[in-house]
């Protein structure tokens, strides 16, 4: 059992994957990391934990004072010192974009931030702190669409990642993302195209619960459907005068859904010393519909996961991290 506090060290990266990117976002990232208890008092190396962030957010608000729950160093020093956990560095990267996220993939209409989580960012950590610098003592985690990004990487980057967890995760795209098409259509149409759309929205004061979901929606197309030529190098999958589905867009976009991808990864899942996933049961994206069709096709081609539905939505949940941190910090220890 570690006694005391760890500490947090807020590092600079400068990030060539980020270099000219679309949106003119920064490529100077400031990276918060947790050094565990006892870090500064040995010559130790630790295994890392990668925690990645939802929409519209960065790694440095895990660490925000919360009067009524527990930014992210206080729950590891927590965890830590009663033993749940095992002591681990951990790394709370920053991508953030002008469209309010990445997604954590590489893409044209965003930039390379997956490049830039499993490239540079990983050897950025390596050299400069005492870790175990290979695969199995490595980890990628997340909610929402941090979710996403731990499940796509872990799935697609087993040479990096040795274990993965995913709270409410983007899963199954029809259920998560098309209820939204007719509210950006709305929007959109409104505003004249989305550019000036984007203009009104960033003038907001106060944005609607209708801005935030046609935001959602141009990011992920952004991700997802990029095209040159287009506003924002956006091709929509939805027709923009009557919100049907364009088939041959929306086949862009299954094609980075965990559920579609898992087939042809299932060999590199079933290598990594963890698999974890969870949703609430009232999510409100039925997020909680695309962790149990993933996990039933996961099992059925041989993966174990560790897979739990808990009752509430997707907002708030970061008490689950008292759940998920300790078997990850196990398995890659």
């Amino acid at each position: 059992m570690s006694k005391g506090v760890g500490r947090v060290v807020s590092e600079r990266m400068r990030s060539r994957a980020l270099v000219g990117n679309a949106l003119e976002d920064p490529h100077v990232r400031d990276v918060p990391v947790y050094l565990p208890p006892g870090y500064d008092d040995s010559t130790r190396r630790y295994p890392v934990i990668f925690v990645l962030v939802g929409f519209g957010s960065s790694g440095q608000a895990l660490l925000n004072f919360n009067g009524f729950g527990e930014p992210l160093d206080r729950r590891l020093d927590r965890l830590i010192s009663r033993g749940a956990m095992k002591p681990c560095v951990v790394v709370m990267p920053d991508a953030f974009t002008a469209l309010g996220g990445s997604q954590y993939i590489d893409s044209p209409g965003t930039g390379r931030y997956g490049r830039y989580l499993t490239k540079e960012l990983v050897r950025f950590v390596d050299a400069r702190f005492r870790t175990l610098p290979v695969a199995r003592h490595r980890a990628v985690v997340g909610k929402s669409s941090g979710g996403y990004g731990a499940l796509v990487h872990g799935m697609t980057h087993p040479d990096v990642f040795g274990a993965l967890a995913s709270h409410s995760g983007d899963v199954a795209f029809e259920h998560c993302y098309m209820h939204d098409f007719p509210i950006a259509l709305g929007e959109l149409e409104r505003a004249g195209g989305v550019e000036p759309w984007l203009r009104k929205f960033r003038a907001a004061k106060k944005k609607s619960h209708a801005q935030i979901a046609t935001l959602n929606i141009v990011a992920m197309t952004a991700c997802y459907s990029p095209k040159r030529g287009l506003p924002l190098l956006c091709d929509f999958p939805f027709d923009l005068r009557t919100a049907a589905v364009r088939e041959p867009v929306w086949r862009r976009w299954l094609a980075h859904d965990p559920l579609r991808m898992l087939p042809a990864h299932a060999r590199a899942l079933r290598s990594l010393r963890l698999v974890y996933l969870d949703a609430g049961r009232k999510d409100e994206w039925n997020l909680h519909l695309g962790a149990r069709a993933f996990v039933d096709k996961a099992r059925a081609l041989g993966v174990k996961v560790v897979h739990e539905e808990f009752d509430d939505g997707h907002m708030d949940i970061s008490y689950r991290y008292d759940v998920s941190l300790p078997l990850v910090s196990k398995a890659i220890s």
